[in-house]
């Protein structure tokens, strides 16, 4: 694999995993130096993808990335490097001759979103998530809500798409989902709704869990789940109903635009959870 194709995977497996990350970029190179200027490295708080030319450069910039990585930084900054033999050095001398400034980005935690039940109201739904920088997960049970001619509305996406296809048991993709994701349960089946609302709760790792449908399904679930031995204070994490209690309307693109307005309002919670970053010095 070469390194190009090594750190665009990164930083799209990244990406798909909601894990942090930095990206790495020489910028510009003055006389010798070990890679020229475009080549990138992606950083991981256990793992480093390509190379920007090794040594005490290399050695620096990703000590100075897991800081970043530690700040929960979101502004890039740069790192200017002297190779030479009177240059101070903590990982060994590095006496190229040259100069070498390095770009370090971190890259965004998008949100992420699994849609079970890609049926009137879940395709407008992912009509409008796909129009926002998230990754995107469509589940149903029925192969043919799923089908690539009923999904071509989302062909431009700007959204990560990915299409679960689970005729047997849907809520066994909820293991398979990144940490942090946002699930809606809004499926055709009420059974099925049970299921996936009962796999949620267990699964302990997801933002928050939405469930579409009247008061009596949820009275009826509060039951069920309680008997499946579900505390009280978890199941009133499960979200119900969905969407904008002021925005009243029944139609599937009037309650996906509402659904939407609210998932909206908690990516922004998010980000305003992060600490604050102060940008060092390099």
């Amino acid at each position: 694999m070469t390194t190009e194709m090594e750190w665009m995977k990164a930083v799209q497996r990244l990406r798909e995993q909601r894990r942090p990350g930095v990206l790495v970029t020489v910028m510009s190179v003055r006389g010798h130096a070990p890679r020229e200027a475009g080549a990138k490295m992606v950083v991981a708080e256990d793992e480093v993808w390509a190379t920007v030319g090794g040594g005490n450069l290399e050695s620096v910039a990703i000590e100075r990335a897991r800081a970043l990585l530690a700040d929960r930084a979101t502004s890039p900054e740069t790192l200017d490097f002297a190779l030479s033999d009177k240059a101070p050095y903590q990982h060994g001398v590095q006496c190229c001759g040259g100069e070498v400034r390095l770009l370090l980005e971190p890259l965004p935690v998008v949100p992420s979103v699994a849609i079970f039940g890609v049926g009137h109201v879940g395709l407008e739904l992912a009509r409008i998530l796909a129009r926002h920088d998230v990754e995107l997960h469509l589940v149903d049970s029925r192969p043919d809500q799923l089908a690539p001619s009923r999904l071509s509305v989302l062909d431009d996406a700007v959204a990560g798409v990915h299409v679960h296809h689970v005729p047997v048991l849907p809520e066994l993709v909820i293991a398979e989902l990144p940490p942090g994701t946002h699930a809606l349960v809004m499926t055709h089946d009420h059974a099925e709704d049970a299921a996936l609302c009962d796999a949620t709760l267990r699964n302990g790792q997801l933002a928050s869990i939405g469930l579409i449908g009247s008061s009596a399904k949820w009275t009826r679930f509060r039951r069920k789940l309680a008997d499946d031995g579900h505390p009280a204070e978890a199941i009133d994490t499960i979200v119900t109903p969905i969407g904008l209690s002021d925005l009243p309307g029944k139609e599937p693109a009037v309650i996906a635009v509402s659904v939407a307005a609210w998932l909206l309002q908690l990516f922004v919670a998010e980000r305003n959870s992060a600490p604050v970053h102060r940008e060092a010095k390099a």
